[in-house]
């Protein structure tokens, strides 16, 4: 029996004799990254990059001059994982600071979140130049998101394998987990009130997203489905949908047809402000 399968056995049994007691042992599973540390590939570009501490101590790397471009990685994830990304973002003369999340990398705090990592992109980029583009990876585009709608400005923005619905990812966890219904629902309830926002909220069909916008994805991403992606489409107006028969979840932040997807929406986005100047 391997481990999850053990850990779902038990959910499952105590789940219904002391729900509140599994509920709150998952809440902290949940929220609780591990710190990963980086691949061969990404240390290349780790080394060329500049770190620098932003208020309340968070951290971020930075390459390149010129307008700024915001990235956000995911749960678990660290700022090199857009390697390829960042690369051509510097060379395309673009200024790129990648956050490392709460909780993550050098970020100061033991648990995150999502409404944590929109609230750490407002901090910084009230330290920064006006942004052009913000991008995210997986919980860092729902976050980036949901940033918006607490009042990040960009001239853009970029979803990249990104679910649509943050209810959905907690009962997609609770399932995971195997954890009954009334464990499931005790689950739902704490992580809300240590987010301090009710999950229904963080939910792309109640916001208002009314700035050009890219959203990635590829059909065998095995962490977040690519149904998520359309619904993140059908609610964004103005936004472009890009969906890839392979990437996975990670392996799509190199693909060049991303790459060429977001270079295209800047570029587009600067031609505009240049005909209406």
């Amino acid at each position: 029996m391997d481990r999850l399968s053990w850990i779902r056995g038990v959910n499952g049994t105590l789940g219904r004799i002391a729900p509140s007691l599994v509920a709150k042992k998952m809440r902290k599973v949940f929220m609780h990254p591990r710190n990963l540390p980086p691949r061969d590939w990404e240390l290349p570009l780790l080394v060329t990059s500049e770190r620098i501490t932003l208020r309340f101590g968070l951290s971020a790397l930075r390459w390149g001059k010129g307008p700024a471009v915001l990235l956000m990685h995911g749960w678990e994830g660290r700022p090199t994982q857009f390697a390829a990304l960042i690369t051509a973002l510097v060379d395309a003369g673009y200024t790129v600071v990648a956050l490392d999340g709460p909780a993550h990398g050098r970020s100061p705090g033991r648990e995150a979140n999502v409404l944590l990592f929109a609230r750490a992109m407002l901090e910084a980029a009230a330290e920064l130049p006006p942004l052009q583009a913000v991008i995210g990876h997986s919980m860092g585009g729902a976050s980036a998101m949901l940033a918006v709608q607490l009042g990040l400005r960009t001239e853009t923005l970029v979803s990249i394998a990104a679910p649509a619905r943050i209810l959905g990812v907690l009962r997609g966890f609770a399932r995971m987990m195997g954890l009954p219904p009334r464990a499931r629902s005790a689950f739902i309830r704490q992580v809300e009130q240590d987010v301090g926002m009710q999950a229904s909220k963080m939910d792309v069909a109640q916001y208002q997203l009314d700035i050009p916008g890219l959203i990635v994805h590829a059909e065998d991403d095995n962490s977040v489905s690519v149904k998520e992606s359309q619904l993140i489409h059908e609610a964004w107006f103005d936004s472009r949908l890009l969906r890839l028969p392979q990437g996975g979840h990670q392996r799509v932040l190199a693909d060049p047809r991303v790459i060429d997807g977001v270079l295209s929406l800047l570029a587009g986005r600067s031609l505009q402000a240049r005909q209406s100047a």
